[in-house]
């Protein structure tokens, strides 16, 4: 079973243009931030140089601003309903950190 397999059947896919939909929509989106990223370093940081405050921000605020372009790009694309549940995992996974107890 090669790598492209395994994915499908991780994330639960049956067609390989599914598959590659989600990835275009993957590398849409990380491309976006990129291009998104040199402009928001000019407006808020002098000659470009970045405090380490302003990285930490950056790290911070692009997540959310990430998952929002993925929306979009999925929804775009076709796969809104791939990437709904995809993000609704992945703050499951956050919530259950943070929310877990330690088991006596």
């Amino acid at each position: 079973m090669n790598w492209i397999d395994r994915l499908k059947e991780k994330w639960e896919i049956q067609s390989t243009y599914q598959f590659v939909m989600i990835m275009v929509v993957f590398a849409c989106t990380g491309t976006s931030v990129v291009f998104l990223k040199k402009p928001i370093i000019g407006f808020f940081t002098v000659d470009g140089e970045q405090p380490l405050w302003f990285t930490i921000a950056y790290w911070v605020f692009i997540l959310p601003i990430y998952n929002v372009i993925l929306l979009f790009y999925g929804f775009v694309l076709g796969q809104f309903s791939f990437f709904w549940a995809y993000e609704k995992r992945m703050i499951g996974r956050f919530s259950r950190k943070r929310n877990a107890t330690p088991q006596e």
